[in-house]
């Protein structure tokens, strides 16, 4: 079985109660959910909030729209992934964050594909320059073996934090693979981390949305190569991939 898992806090350190801005009259977690539910490969779609007493909120509208959601340690990711995988007996976890409200479901698909064909043991479309999917368009796939490794024995914060730091310092012992897509379009951002990004998301969302629900990656810059004013709100913000992964972080995937 394979799980879909949305990690989705209040306290969000850049953008706080991101998880539940509305678009449209939605809150972002429920967007992100029902633009997953599409994807053919993801069996099961899991919020994994925090036991922090703010996150009642997010748990509390998971209730009352028929979102799965489990709860755990608000300062190990790695805790709280692990304890979700085995209440539901997963085999493998699609990783994702839930400042992603704009995900494809074909590329959910072409990327946990990649995983369940080949002999890896993580793949993501997220990594080390030159990646060249935008920020906002990634997830990560592994096994629920991989995670309990992760869950026994990691020590470092970025470790704990983010889970796929563990894998990715570990090269020679995962078998590691970065799907890159058919040209670099990292340059557009999708991810939800500043007001500007709301912006960015709200005006792509409203303007493609009630045309076709399931509208696509390449749907979305094309509507934004025709919308230039819209791609310049966040176009400015810049996250210092590089850096990121010379800080202990990552080095392995390539």
């Amino acid at each position: 079985m394979i799980a879909g898992i949305v990690a989705a806090r209040m306290e969000s350190t850049r953008l706080p109660e991101k998880a539940l801005f509305e678009i449209c009259g939605k809150p972002v977690i429920q967007i992100m959910t029902e633009r997953m539910k599409p994807a053919r490969k993801l069996d099961r779609i899991i919020i994994a909030t925090s036991n922090n007493k703010k996150d009642d909120l997010i748990e509390n509208f998971c209730k009352e729209n028929g979102i799965e959601c489990y709860r755990g340690s608000e300062e190990s990711l790695v805790d709280r992934y692990k304890k979700i995988s085995d209440s539901i007996g997963a085999d493998v976890i699609a990783k994702f964050g839930a400042d992603c409200p704009l995900i494809d479901p074909k590329v959910i698909d072409h990327v946990i594909d990649i995983y369940l064909n080949n002999n890896y043991d993580y793949v993501s479309n997220y990594g080390p320059p030159p990646k060249t999917y935008p920020e906002g368009s990634t997830l990560d796939v592994y096994s629920s073996k991989t995670l309990t490794e992760a869950y026994n024995e990691a020590k470092k914060p970025s470790e704990l934090e983010h889970i796929s730091p563990f894998i990715c310092n570990r090269p020679k012992r995962y078998k590691l693979y970065r799907v890159d897509y058919k040209k670099d379009i990292s340059n557009y951002r999708f991810s939800l981390d500043y007001q500007e990004d709301f912006q960015v998301i709200k005006s792509i969302y409203e303007a493609l949305y009630p045309i076709n629900p399931l509208f696509t990656l390449e749907d979305i810059i094309s509507w934004l190569d025709s919308n230039p004013e819209i791609f310049k709100i966040n176009s400015h913000i810049h996250f210092d991939l590089e850096n990121y992964y010379k800080k202990d972080r990552m080095v392995g995937i390539k």
